[in-house]
């Protein structure tokens, strides 16, 4: 597996456990409470 460099993306979901993130190549990924996470496009 690839590494990659995330920048997390602030919004009101994360008071409920749910994450947005970024990585180096500007793809969007999303994480949910405590498991992996997972690319959105």
């Amino acid at each position: 597996m690839p590494n990659y460099y995330f920048r997390e993306l602030w919004t009101p979901l994360k008071w409920i456990g749910i994450r947005f993130y970024r990585d180096d190549d500007d793809n969007l990924w999303i994480k949910f409470w405590h498991r992996k996470r997972q690319l959105l496009s």
